[in-house]
């Protein structure tokens, strides 16, 4: 293998996982009855979350100052646990280990509760 070609590995690697969770943020979306569309777009996406787990689109803002955004990300992360009936380990699944828990969510029986 040339060192250009072993060069491209870990991009396309990266871009796989990139596309695979954005198939699973669409489903997500479209279970909670919003449009799957909306998880392909940057802060867009994360404002309809805050919409999904019934917080306000305000919260948004929060993303933008250090520290304050990770305490963010596990509030939407226990919410959208929440909104589809799962616990706070659920949550902290959601929170580390997403490319595992996003699919369970989407392709489980779990069903959105606004």
């Amino acid at each position: 293998m040339s060192e250009s070609a072993g060069s491209l590995i870990g991009p396309v690697v990266a871009l796989e996982l990139v596309l695979v969770l954005f198939a699973f943020g669409w489903i997500v979306f479209t279970k909670a009855g919003q449009p799957g569309w909306a998880s392909l777009i940057p802060i867009y996406n994360v404002y309809i979350l805050l919409q999904i787990t019934g917080m306000s689109g305000w919260w948004i803002l929060a993303l933008f100052i250090p520290i304050v955004n990770i305490g963010l990300a596990i509030l939407v992360s226990i919410g959208v646990a929440r909104s589809f009936g799962k616990s706070a380990a659920f949550a902290a699944g959601l929170l580390f280990l997403p490319i595992v828990f996003y699919p369970i969510l989407a392709f489980g029986d779990a069903k959105y509760r606004a």
